[in-house]
């Protein structure tokens, strides 16, 4: 969601290149682009004014240092006031010493707090939490139903309860926790289309009564300065005590991710990167700092390949390749696992925009194509995945009727296919055998 923002800095920095020192003319112009890179991608006024104070200050009479440039030399400071400004380091949420902890779980309607609050649940249950889920919506239709629906898709149990009110729901749910050993109760709150007081006359009650550890406001980043608004006046009346963002992955400007912890004070805990029950990710400020400047964000992307590929099935791959026995069998498993890691698109916002890797940004993939690939390979049989030499012209044409592709397909897989496998063969011997191996690992 930061493209147009990244691509706007980095035209500046490139403007500093060049230059010996940094002076104050060519400072100011570049905090003028900077300025305006920052409220066309709906920053809150006062952030930017902040995060450029900040720029400015640091700037201004400093001199080169022998291994930088001025371009770098500003990269660096601006990086340091965007970590400042979106709270410095990552914020942990907090448990209860006498479980179970209440996380209630706010935000208007259609922000995303149901998928939220489903995604939070997975995420607690992978990091050793037990939680409980319940859905207080007793407005909406089917809204208890459909947060029933979501607890079935990540294994986690959901509190049906009586039909009853709000608070009678939320008590009850936690009376079951304290029952059956959960130490966590995420509940689902209703929203509005907008702030009215009955809303948060409901939501005061709910906190009164349960005294919650969290007090989460979910926001939709797609709505930009709306979503800040909001949260602003939440605060006011609830307190509340961390923010996630939804819906990071599409094409807003990324106004609401900067502004919204300045206007409320409150961490942002969480972002949502996706639709699915994985696709919610712990905010680290530094991260996004750097994904923002087109530094990339390595560090995410190893984490998540760590949680999703089988280090067994790495290393024995590894293996293979350094001995040459890389065959079409194990290609389809790198593929399977591959498009566990989610879109690519995802993955490669994750890397460097500067540099040789470079080249990569923009590339559109589609999932369509690993599909077909993966068919293809299916429609073989076990013997001429092993072995491809033996995948003669009747063999491919029997390929493609099974795959439902064409031969010229099954051709520029086979064709692509030997060609990494000679790659690989001229990187098998010698230093370049141990540089493979440190770089599968």
């Amino acid at each position: 969601m930061f493209d147009n923002l990244t691509e706007k800095l980095q035209r500046v920095f490139k403007n500093l290149r060049g230059e010996g020192k940094l002076s104050e003319a060519n400072l100011q112009e570049a905090l003028r682009q900077i300025r305006l890179a920052l409220l066309e991608a709906d920053v809150h006024f006062k952030v930017v004014k902040q995060l450029l104070d900040g720029i400015k200050e640091k700037s201004l009479g400093q001199e080169v240092l022998t291994a930088f440039s001025p371009t770098e030399q500003v990269v660096q400071i601006v990086r340091d006031e965007l970590i400042r400004v979106l709270g410095g380091t990552g914020s942990k949420l907090r448990f209860s010493n006498d479980p179970p902890a209440v996380f209630l779980i706010t935000g208007l309607q259609g922000s995303g707090k149901t998928t939220t609050t489903g995604k939070l649940a997975r995420w607690l249950s992978r990091n050793g939490r037990l939680p409980l889920m319940v859905s207080v919506d007793v407005y909406r239709p089917a809204a208890r139903r459909q947060l029933s629906v979501i607890g079935q898709g990540v294994g986690l149990p959901v509190f049906e309860g009586p039909e009853a009110s709000p608070l009678e729901i939320a008590v009850s749910a936690r009376r079951e926790a304290l029952q059956t050993g959960r130490d966590v109760v995420l509940v689902d709150t209703a929203g509005r289309l907008h702030i009215d007081d009955a809303l948060m006359q409901e939501l005061e009650q709910l906190r009164g009564a349960l005294d919650p550890t969290e007090i989460l406001y979910v926001a939709d980043a797609m709505t930009g300065q709306d979503a800040v608004r909001s949260a602003e006046e939440f605060h006011r009346r609830l307190g509340i005590t961390g923010v996630i963002l939804t819906k990071m992955d599409g094409d807003a400007r990324g106004g609401a991710a900067l502004s919204i912890r300045h206007v409320t004070g409150q961490p942002i805990q969480f972002v949502g990167v996706g639709e699915k029950f994985d696709a919610l990710e712990p905010f680290h400020p530094d991260r996004i700092a750097s994904r923002i400047l087109g530094m990339g964000d390595m560090l995410s992307l190893i984490e998540k390949v760590e949680q999703t590929i089988d280090q067994k099935k790495a290393l024995e791959l590894q293996q293979r390749m350094v001995d040459n026995d890389f065959s079409l069998q194990d290609f389809r498993d790198q593929l399977r696992q591959l498009r566990r890691l989610g879109p690519l698109e995802s993955l490669l916002g994750m890397l460097p925009k500067v540099g040789p890797l470079q080249a990569l940004q923009g590339a559109q993939v589609d999932p369509k194509d690993l599909a077909r690939i993966e068919a293809i390979i299916n429609s073989m049989t076990f013997k001429e995945r092993l072995n491809h030499q033996i995948i003669n012209g009747s063999r491919r044409r029997r390929i493609a009727r099974g795959s439902g592709t064409t031969v010229q397909e099954v051709n520029q897989l086979l064709k692509q296919y030997a060609g990494m496998r000679r790659m690989m063969k001229s990187l098998s011997g010698g230093s370049m055998k141990r540089k493979l191996a440190s770089l599968m690992r």
